[in-house]
C-alpha cells in the first residue's frame, strides 16, 4: 500500500506559492502558516517536495504578475499555487485588472510547463453585493478556461468565526492555519498526483 502511494509522487517536485499576508504568516510565528504546515504534511507523508514561499504580506495581483517571471526563472517550479487577489479587492481597485493579472500569472507558468492551482476569496459583503459577487466568481471563470484548479475559498470555515482571527479582523491567528489547509489539501494532492 505504502508503495503504492509513493509511486504516484515519484521524483520531487518544486512548490511556488505567490500569496499574500495570509500565506506569509503575517502576525503569527514563523512556521505556524497554512504554507508551513503543507511543508510538513509532505514530509510526514514522505512526498518529496520543495515548498517555496514567496508570499508578500500587502501583495497585490499587479505584485505578483511583476514578479512572477523572476520566480519561475529561479525556482522552474512544477506547480505553482496562486493566491492572490484580497488586497485587490480590500482596496476595491477593478475586477477586471485582478483578473488579468492572475490570468497572466497563469499564463506565464503554464507557458514553463508548471501546473498552476488558484486559492480564491471572498470580500465582506460591506463591498456590495455587485462588486463581492464579481470577484468571488472572477476565481471559478479563470480556473474553468485556463483548466487550473481551484480551491474556492480558502477561509471556509474560519470567516464566519472572530475569534480565529487576530485584532484586526482581517488575519487569521495560527489557530485557523489547519483549517485552511484542510481546505487547500484536497485539491493540492490530487494536483500533485497528476504531475
Amino acid at each position: 500500500m505504502l508503495g503504492a502511494a509513493a509511486s504516484a509522487y515519484s521524483a520531487p517536485k518544486t512548490v511556488l506559492v505567490v500569496g499574500d499576508s495570509l500565506s506569509a504568516e503575517y502576525g503569527i510565528t514563523r512556521g505556524a502558516g497554512w504554507v508551513a504546515l503543507l511543508d510538513q504534511k509532505l514530509k510526514q507523508q514522505k512526498i518529496p517536495a520543495t515548498i517555496v514561499n514567496a508570499s508578500i504580506s500587502g501583495e497585490t495581483t499587479i505584485g505578483g504578475r511583476t514578479r512572477m517571471p523572476a520566480l519561475l526563472d529561479q525556482h522552474k517550479p512544477d506547480i505553482v499555487v496562486i493566491e492572490l487577489g484580497a488586497n485587490d479587492g480590500l482596496r476595491g481597485l477593478p475586477v477586471a485588472a485582478a483578473e488579468s493579472n492572475l490570468r497572466a500569472m497563469v499564463g506565464m507558468a503554464q507557458e514553463k510547463k508548471a501546473r498552476v492551482m488558484l486559492v480564491g476569496m471572498r470580500m465582506p459583503p460591506n463591498y456590495g453585493r455587485a462588486y463581492t459577487e464579481s470577484f468571488f466568481n472572477m476565481f471559478k471563470k479563470i480556473s474553468t478556461e485556463t483548466r487550473s484548479p481551484l480551491v474556492p475559498f480558502m477561509l471556509e470555515g474560519v470567516a464566519d468565526k472572530p475569534a480565529l482571527f487576530q485584532q484586526d479582523r482581517l488575519h487569521p491567528l495560527a489557530a485557523a492555519h489547519p483549517i485552511i489547509l484542510n481546505n487547500i489539501w484536497p485539491t493540492f494532492s490530487s494536483l500533485l498526483k497528476k504531475q
